[in-house]
């Protein structure tokens, strides 16, 4: 293996949630990383990111949030404890400073200020937790490495919370000063980081640390990235759902994209189209067992291979009727887009009738309440909340049968390799 050659982990927030984490992120940087150069992307800790939103939603309400704050602070106070016994290691000040910082800004939170814009600002904090951490626990395990801030280099435009990405500016900055750095050591940065050309933070969409990592491997001409997780590789089913699984061996750009699109939780959709550009290969590997041998995502071909089942909770099923019975028109449905996209409410899967077009979108109750209010002048108006949208990706008589047992369904689509439907 070249020493030349460039490689993108990512590790998500499982992968550092505890002290013991850390230390197996570690092995698997010792065991994998001696003969190649590391960019290391890290997520927030464990369900931190989780915390932040509920400490924003606290905060933009003007509701307490002081124990809150101090739960979330005592947890990553717990884990360094177990890393760096020592008090007086420099990580503790860099910690305290942060958390400073996050207390200033829940603090000076507005109850009406532009809550996208404030989200990206907070939540954006457990990643700087993170890296901090990991950046000071390998340089004591004796991996000289760099912090580097990728709010600095992945450059983006303030479209707050799923902010868009200045490929070429971008670029640009990344091989200026990344590629020297990767030459002296171990790189460590933050994943669902970006920031604008005014030094405010933005995020690149919830989950979007491997988006980060795509960007980063795609500016950097690197040969793999490496997503580890607490799987055996890309399953074709939730394990959370399904008890019977199989990890694919190898699939391609395509039906990963496809599979990200439809939900599948491992992989974020934005990740695969930068690395496709470039045939860089994604490797999807366990944290849990390094060894094993994972999933290699490439530009590859297959006739056949397992169905993949795909489960998205929190489902709304909306539904637009004419008040005066005509059909459904081209200029109705431009009237309901153009209402979707202002509200930046993404379609799951869409359907109508002749006097009737229905949506399957992610549940948000005041964006709902937002397009209601922008659209009862014109439609009936009717929808369902707490529904499950399944997907199954090349699907068979089998396939179908066992996701429709007993099931009572609302809507469904089929085309010829993909089977949808919406149910309670």
């Amino acid at each position: 293996m070249s020493k030349d050659r460039i490689s993108v982990y990512k590790f998500g927030g499982a992968s550092v949630k505890s002290a013991e984490a850390f230390r197996n992120l570690a092995q698997i940087v010792q065991t994998n990383g001696s003969e190649q150069r590391l960019l290391l992307v890290v997520s927030a800790m464990g369900k931190t990111t989780n915390a932040l939103e509920e400490l924003l939603n606290l905060a933009s309400q003007q509701r307490e949030y002081e124990q809150a704050f101090l739960q979330l602070k005592a947890y990553h106070q717990e884990v360094l404890h177990e890393l760096f016994p020592d008090r007086d290691h420099p990580v503790y000040q860099r910690l305290d400073h942060l958390f400073e910082l996050l207390h200033l800004q829940l603090g000076s939170t507005p109850q009406n200020d532009n809550f996208d814009k404030v989200y990206d600002q907070t939540v954006s904090f457990g990643e700087l937790f993170s890296s901090s951490i990991l950046h000071h626990f390998l340089e004591a395990q004796g991996f000289p490495n760099t912090l580097l801030d990728s709010r600095k280099y992945i450059q983006t435009d303030n479209n707050w919370r799923e902010a868009r990405v200045d490929w070429g500016w971008s670029e640009r900055l990344i091989k200026r000063d990344v590629l020297p750095l990767l030459q002296e050591g171990l790189v460590v940065t933050q994943g669902f980081l970006g920031g604008t050309n005014n030094g405010l933070t933005t995020t690149l969409g919830r989950e979007g640390s491997d988006f980060s990592a795509a960007i980063f491997a795609f500016c950097l001409d690197a040969e793999g990235m490496y997503i580890w997780k607490d799987v055996p590789g890309l399953l074709n089913a939730d394990p959370k759902y399904f008890q019977e699984t199989v990890c694919y061996a190898e699939i391609s750009y395509q039906e990963t994209v496809e599979m990200a699109y439809y939900g599948a939780s491992v992989i974020h959709p934005k990740t695969i189209k930068p690395l496709a550009n470039k045939q860089i290969p994604l490797y999807v590997k366990s944290f849990l067992n390094p060894a094993g041998a994972g999933t290699k995502i490439s530009d590859c071909r297959f006739e056949k291979f397992a169905p993949a089942y795909i489960i998205k909770e929190n489902q709304c099923l909306v539904s637009f009727s004419v008040k005066d019975f005509t059909f459904i028109s081209e200029q109705n449905l431009g009237t309901i887009f153009n209402a979707l996209s202002e509200l930046r409410i993404k379609i799951n899967v869409m359907q109508n009738s002749a006097i009737s077009f229905s949506i399957c979108t992610d549940y948000h109750p005041t964006r709902l309440h937002r397009l209601i209010q922008t659209l009862h002048d014109q439609f009936v108006i009717h929808y369902n909340t707490e529904l499950r949208l399944y997907t199954i990706k090349n699907y068979d008589a089998d396939s179908l049968a066992k996701m429709l047992q007993d099931k009572e369904v609302l809507l469904e689509q089929r085309t010829r390799t993909t089977f949808q439907f919406v149910s309670k």
